[in-house]
């Protein structure tokens, strides 16, 4: 499989939008979380998949986004705005848990005859929002869509044989060789379910304004107003449990627009994209806030060019950040200094292994640096012979990065190196990702990433040689070999162990070099209660178990 379509990247401070004035909700009620004056701790900073159940219905909700989303059809254009949105409206063959965990869904059964084959028996008794039934046919439909090379999602399939309907619900799917994500891909956007004659009806149109939502999920799409609010209702048919909140209205706005309408009560929630919007909102009466494991990371992504070349002055420059600081500074401490580069909401699966394996690779990326750690460092640098070029970090000048940036060369500094930090436009930024041509002049790359699989092999085929994202031309044949064993193991515990290994080869090379995970904020009206606060939002109906915290 390949990585660049499977691995998504966000920014996470978002741009500039235009405020959205918002129709007050009139709620209010106790505080839980948040707690005001201090910044967080990030070292304490504890993370909850889920909030309290609540206990009462609500009829409406305000819920912001940080921007509008450019269109619902989720296989033309993905995008996490979408995501929230949609997410309450379709509904996909698997489902991704609040703890991160998937099991099947809108396929009631899942069975794998052997290594290569998996069967998968439809839901009996879903209706789409039209009222027709949701059959084999349209799964299969659905499948055969996502799987087209045009869509976002293409690159899930690429080593799918076949995919055949083989009963009345049965969907019977062959591999070239076995695939261990998978069944994860189908709790998220390769997994969902359309309603084939509906999106034919719509044809080009399909996603845009105007259109239908061609789902089975909780709730159907009502209307979206161009540049103005996307309103969902609850589905009256739903086959599933009956959602607490009836409807929810998007409007999307940005920075002090979006801060300004979560303290005056104007909208009753948020998940927060950027943790310095959470960190605003941390002293706010009448909100709580609710931390939960995500997969992003804040990452240095280091070029071929330059003193950063060597693996060695990578690794002294790991041991010599200050990852605390950074935290602190650049995030208001809603951030935590991390080890490996995809946060721990990607353990899925055996997670007491995984955190074991990311605190043993804290001695190579240190919250804080010691005295000792700046010695190796120093000595690392003396044996690689000390470059004399400042070495160049290419940033934007948001908040965040901008403090990361500057730790950085103060790092450097620290070692005996010169950094020199190169700002760009946040859209010119954004080229460093994708075009080479672009990077050429910088030596790191402030970055930001997550996966959407709840797997950290979703992240690891990004240190491969062929990979595009192997900026710095990393090649171990060892590595390569246990990847790709490691993506057709489909016993977790086994290819946990795999997973933990590569991880510590693709950190003891430095091919990327780790600063802190991110974890998900959720910022929400202190009388509600119920929504996933893990980065489950994005691919699990979390408005229906929005409500009230007192019945």
């Amino acid at each position: 499989m390949t990585t660049t379509r499977s691995t998504l990247r966000r920014p996470l401070v978002a741009s500039l939008a235009t405020a959205t004035l918002l129709t007050a909700a009139g709620c209010s009620g106790a505080d839980t979380a948040a707690t005001g004056g201090k910044p967080a701790d990030a070292a304490k900073l504890k993370l909850s998949a889920t909030t309290a159940a609540a206990n009462g219905t609500l009829d409406k909700a305000n819920w912001l986004l940080e921007d509008e989303p450019d269109s619902l059809d989720l296989d033309t254009q993905g995008s996490s705005a979408g995501r929230v949105v949609l997410t309450n409206v379709c509904e996909r063959l698997y489902q991704l848990q609040p703890d991160m965990t998937t099991k099947p869904f809108l396929a009631e059964k899942a069975d794998t005859p052997d290594d290569k084959t998996l069967v998968l028996t439809v839901r009996d008794g879903v209706t789409f929002h039209d009222g027709s039934k949701l059959t084999a046919d349209d799964v299969l439909w659905s499948l055969k869509r996502h799987a087209d090379p045009d869509m976002e999602q293409a690159d899930e399939f690429g080593n799918v044989k076949s995919m055949k309907k083989t009963g009345d619900r049965e969907i019977t799917i062959r591999f070239k060789t076995p695939d261990a994500l998978f069944t994860k891909a189908l709790a998220g956007d390769a997994g969902i379910v359309w309603n084939k004659e509906q999106v034919a009806a719509a044809g080009k149109d399909f996603g845009t304004p105007g259109q239908g939502d061609a789902c089975s999920g909780p709730y159907e799409l009502k209307g979206w107003k161009s540049g103005d609010s996307i309103t969902i209702e609850a589905y009256g048919k739903y086959w599933g449990e009956k959602p607490l909140t009836r409807q929810v209205v998007f409007r999307w706005a940005s920075d002090s627009a979006l801060v300004n309408a979560l303290k005056t009560g104007a909208a009753d929630g948020t998940y927060a994209e950027s943790p310095n919007t959470a960190s605003a909102l941390r002293t706010s009466k009448g909100l709580d806030q609710h931390y939960g494991p995500s997969t992003a990371s804040l990452v240095l992504i280091p070029t071929a060019r330059g003193g950063l070349k060597d693996p060695r002055i990578r690794r002294a420059l790991s041991l010599a950040i200050d990852r605390t600081g950074i935290a602190k500074s650049g995030y208001g401490g809603l951030v935590q200094p991390w080890a490996t580069p995809v946060g721990s909401g990607a353990w899925g699966y055996e997670k007491p292994e995984f955190e074991v394996a990311q605190k043993k690779l804290a001695a190579a990326a240190p919250a804080t640096p010691t005295a000792d750690d700046l010695a190796e460092a120093k000595e690392l640098v003396k044996e690689a012979g000390a470059p004399t070029d400042p070495i160049v970090i290419g940033t934007d000048s948001s908040q965040g990065r901008t403090v990361v940036a500057n730790a950085v060369r103060s790092a450097l500094q620290r070692i005996g190196l010169k950094g020199q930090i190169k700002t760009v436009p946040t859209a010119q930024f954004e080229e460093f990702y994708s075009d080479p041509a672009a990077r050429a002049d910088i030596d790191v790359l402030v970055g930001d990433w997550y996966i959407s699989k709840a797997d950290p092999m979703g992240f690891y085929d990004n240190g491969l040689s062929d990979s595009s994202n192997n900026w710095v031309g990393f090649k171990d044949a060892t590595y390569d070999k246990k990847v790709r064993q490691a993506l057709s193991t489909l016993d977790d515990a086994k290819r946990a162990q795999l997973a933990i290994d590569v991880q510590k080869r693709f950190v003891d090379a430095g091919v990327w070099i780790s600063v802190a995970q991110v974890p998900t904020a959720l910022v929400v009206s202190d009388k509600l209660t119920g929504p996933p606060a893990s980065q489950a939002y994005l691919y699990y109906p979390w408005a229906a178990e929005l409500g009230l915290k007192k019945g």
